[in-house]
């Protein structure tokens, strides 16, 4: 009798813990640091563009986003991103942020006609001051503007690819 009243009191003792455990409330993340929702100053350099792994001089471009982002995890984030130029586009985080978008009649064909471009931002966290990659709590990215044709668009059968180096900032 004495041991069933051990092993009861075990048993109880071994309830009780596992209930306090299902009630507890689960405690949910809100922001893992990766979240880049906000204002960001945005400057591809054209003096660094290269087309098709040739040095070229292209114009450098600076433009404002407005970036709506909403992260599921710490390693999965999706959202808009609205540019002062016009266009919006969609944002996603896989290991780089990925900024795309369709540029309409973005190269001009001999014939008179445009290919459509399509444009993307790869982007990484910096540490400005210690030099180096970051993935969280980012105020400024590198990274690089590649916009390029399908292979085929003007009657080339190879796509024109022109990428420039990129730095954003955020703003607010």
């Amino acid at each position: 009798m004495g041991a069933t009243r051990v092993i009861g009191g075990i048993a109880a003792t071994a309830v009780t813990a596992l209930a306090s455990v299902g009630i507890a409330p689960v405690a949910q993340a809100q922001d893992w640091g990766v979240d880049i929702s906000g204002t960001w100053s945005v400057y591809s350099d054209g003096a660094w563009a290269r087309t098709n792994e040739v040095k070229i001089k292209e114009k450098s471009v600076l433009e404002t986003w407005t970036v709506s982002t909403t992260c599921v995890s710490p390693i999965e984030c999706s959202g808009v991103v609205k540019s002062s130029l016009g266009w919006e586009g969609t944002a996603r985080l896989d290991d780089f942020w990925f900024i795309e978008h369709v540029v309409p009649n973005w190269m001009p064909c001999p014939n008179g006609t445009f290919a459509t471009g399509y444009q993307k931002f790869i982007l990484w966290g910096m540490d400005t001051v210690k030099e180096r990659r970051i993935t969280k709590f980012i105020k400024t990215f590198a990274g690089r503007n590649v916009t390029k044709s399908d292979s085929g668009a003007c009657g080339v059968n190879k796509s024109k690819v022109i990428e420039l180096p990129v730095r954003m900032e955020k703003l607010s």
